[in-house]
């Protein structure tokens, strides 16, 4: 019987992630001055997008 993962799991399990060079925090969008700018395409959207309609990203809720 298998106990239910906690919170120190998933802080061991980031730690391993980010010691063998991987991202743990969500990715947000940036902002390129009064604009919402893509991470992964860069383009830009108004401060209303809930994704990009370019490429189809999504922020990490």
């Amino acid at each position: 019987m298998a106990a239910e993962p906690s919170a120190r799991d998933d802080e061991l399990f980031d730690q391993f992630l980010a010691d063998n060079g991987h991202e743990t925090t969500p990715v947000r969008w940036e902002r390129s001055y009064n604009k919402l700018q893509c991470p992964d395409c860069g383009a830009l959207h108004d401060e209303s997008a809930a994704d990009c309609s370019v490429c189809g990203w999504t922020p990490a809720p």
